[in-house]
């Protein structure tokens, strides 16, 4: 097996030591720049994940981040779930959950499927088909909780994308 060396070039055509590109610069500070809508998304976020299974919730918020393209949450959240327990194989698998639905529970399959009906609005709605199927794993309040997470991890993506939070230096928590 032979190795290569990333030679790619970003702007400007520097590359680091190791042959990977520079990383890019945030946009901003967002959290210092309105810190009372920092809070506010942080007490937003908690209270999606009350009382919602972690498991199902890092899941979630890996999808939704996926397919938002949004780095800096795929690492985030990969990392905790890791910490958390969750498994390599089922993370990577995730991008490709339709063809790898036996490495997830019927619950998971069903949350996956309404994260991206919520996440992907392009049809202009969620169909009924989607949410009946949820609607059958979950009681109404835990539905409703399962779609607050998923609001919140869509409202995190878009901060993160359009600030250009940079992936890689997230460090999880303890895990509880």
């Amino acid at each position: 097996m032979t190795t290569t060396t990333d030679t790619r070039q970003g702007p400007g055509g520097a590359t680091t030591a190791t042959g990977h590109v520079h990383e890019h610069t945030p946009r901003m500070a967002f959290a210092e720049l309105v810190p009372d809508f920092y809070r506010a998304m942080l007490r937003l976020e908690a209270a999606a994940a009350k009382d919602l299974d972690p498991t199902l919730h890092h899941l979630v918020k890996i999808r939704a981040s996926q397919i938002n393209r949004c780095a800096f949450c795929i690492d985030m959240h990969s990392k905790d779930a890791l910490a958390e327990g969750e498994t390599v194989e089922r993370i990577v698998q995730l991008s490709a959950w339709e063809e790898s639905r036996h490495f997830y529970t019927g619950r998971e399959l069903a949350a996956l499927a309404l994260t991206e009906a919520v996440t992907v609005l392009t049809e202009g709605f969620v169909p009924d088909a989607v949410y009946e199927e949820a609607a059958r794993h979950f009681e109404e309040t835990e539905l409703a909780r399962l779609l607050a997470g998923i609001i919140a991890i869509n409202a995190w993506n878009r901060i993160g994308v359009t600030t250009r939070m940079v992936a890689g230096h997230y460090t999880p928590r303890a895990a509880s």
